[in-house]
């Protein structure tokens, strides 16, 4: 095999491919995704030993879920100390095939440093045409969405990409939990209600579409026959929920800072929308069927929409859409998306 993969090779055909292993740091958005291209890589090697790779935080999405026999969660960016741990445990297992949903410089060098260890692993896979990937697509056009890119590097290992969406498992206790919280609210299997997910973490606020429009919003969504709204969020997104649970009065539950992430799948499940802003837990509520709208702005909905023929992604026409800013003076690109847009939205997907 050469490193620049000018032929394409049937990874799942190999018979001596027996240990897998599978990296995805961060965030969680591109974790969630990824998800579904773990799925994939499950499906092709079904007698397979697979093993997860991510950091810390995002451990909880694979623990107690049996297609992966190991979580590998390592602080990579705490430095060296880390990197040595990442090097001695990866090297212990023998892998036959590590598949690197990541491949930054870091992912990079850590594997170089792996073979240069001894540590020989026959097939490395990543998604650009490197050293130390053996398997690898080919140049990929940078509005393509992060799932096309991954799904592009599995595909040059012969890997059928068939999974449309994330692919989480949610244990029962996650299940018990959720319909515990929703019952101690009056919200029982036949409660017609929507989520909301107004966060996003701190440093994007520009992200988010604001409590007046989700409140607005409730409000049209109450006239449709909705029963409740149901508000989801992190603790940093605390102060953002509670306007809009303020504004709406008793009618919304606000459950922010009260659920662990896979609390949301069942949540999610059972609801009748979903409407969110670019944020990671609008990936974690894409791996339902539930109809949802998320707001874009200063992100590229090319790239950065959740997985699904059921999720809409609605921005405004304006010339400065796109510009990943951390900071703006004017917020147009989120302010000028109304709620009826995104009332006109859900109904194009039969929630209303």
């Amino acid at each position: 095999m050469s490193t620049g993969n000018e032929r394409m090779i049937d990874l799942p055909a190999r018979g001596e491919i027996r240990r897998i292993l599978i990296m995805k740091w961060s965030a969680m958005g591109d974790v969630v995704i990824s998800t579904a291209l773990m799925e994939d890589v499950r499906r092709a090697f079904p007698a397979a030993e697979i093993d997860v790779n991510t950091l810390p935080p995002w451990a909880p999405l694979f623990h107690d879920d049996p297609r992966f026999r190991k979580v590998i969660a390592i602080p990579l960016r705490e430095g060296a100390r880390a990197m040595l741990q990442w090097l001695r445990e990866v090297r212990r297992e023998h892998y036959d095939l590590i598949v690197d949903l990541q491949s930054t410089d870091r992912a990079r060098i850590l594997h170089g440093l792996l073979l240069a260890s001894g540590a020989w692993v026959p097939y490395r896979l990543g998604t650009h045409r490197r050293f130390p990937y053996n398997i690898a697509p080919g140049p990929q056009a940078s509005t393509m969405h992060a799932f096309e890119h991954l799904r592009a590097a599995l595909r040059a290992g012969g890997i059928p990409t068939v999974t449309p969406r994330p692919a989480l498992f949610v244990p029962p206790r996650h299940r018990r939990r959720a319909a515990e919280l929703m019952s101690s609210h009056g919200l029982g299997a036949d409660s017609r209600y929507a989520v909301f997910l107004p966060g996003c973490q701190a440093a994007g606020y520009l992200k988010r579409w604001g409590a007046l429009r989700y409140s607005a919003l409730a409000l049209s969504l109450r006239e449709a026959g909705y029963e409740r709204i149901v508000i989801l969020g992190a603790k940093d997104e605390m102060e953002e929920c509670q306007r809009i649970r303020q504004a709406c009065g008793d009618w919304a539950v606000n459950l922010c800072g009260l659920t662990e992430i896979l609390d949301l799948v069942p949540i999610c499940e059972n609801a009748g929308c979903i409407v969110a802003n670019d944020t990671g837990t609008a990936h974690v509520a894409s791996s339902t069927t539930t109809p949802q709208v998320v707001v874009c702005g200063p992100t590229d909905p090319r790239r950065v929409k959740p997985l699904g023929d059921n999720v809409l992604a609605l921005q405004a026409d304006i010339h400065c859409i796109n510009c990943y800013r951390k900071h703006c003076s004017h917020h147009s690109c989120m302010e000028l998306v109304s709620p009826e847009a995104v009332f006109s939205a859900l109904q194009r997907l039969g929630a209303v």
